[in-house]
């Protein structure tokens, strides 16, 4: 364990990752991001990166993540919009006080890009749907100048 906090701090350090935060409608969404190296696939450099997200309800009612939406920019000016229900296959109930965490990646063509997008979710006690913002945030492989 001591281990991975050394490692947590040297990759903050070196910029590996970035956290961002926003609170929408008191739903606090907090974002980590990390290169994860580069490959070649059908003969096309393609850059991996991950991050992870932690929901948080800092609200006085329970809600529930319905659907994603997220757009996704390239630096070479391609954007992917990834639209879906729940998360990794979950549509999580996330009652006040509690967290939902979950890690996913993304590929690309350049070693630069952004993502950025909105969750919809339903807030229990008015039974309305709502849309909470997921910041933008970048994606950028370490010997990428920032």
């Amino acid at each position: 364990m001591i281990f991975r906090g050394i490692l947590v701090i040297l990759a903050q350090v070196f910029g590996f990752f970035n956290m961002i935060q926003q609170v929408t409608r008191g739903i606090k969404i907090s974002v980590e991001t990390a290169y994860e190296g580069s490959f070649l696939k059908d003969n096309i450099l393609h850059y991996a990166f991950t991050y992870e997200i932690q929901i948080e309800n800092q609200s006085k009612s329970a809600v529930q993540l319905l659907t994603r939406h997220w757009k996704i920019i390239e630096a070479l000016n391609k954007t992917q919009y990834v639209n879906g229900n729940g998360v990794v296959g979950k549509k999580p109930v996330i009652n006040p006080g509690e967290i939902h965490r979950y890690k996913s990646g993304c590929l690309l063509s350049s070693a630069i890009g952004a993502m950025k997008g909105a969750y919809i979710m339903i807030d229990f006690t008015s039974t309305k749907k709502f849309n909470v913002e997921i910041p933008p945030f970048k994606l950028s492989a370490p010997f990428v100048l920032n």
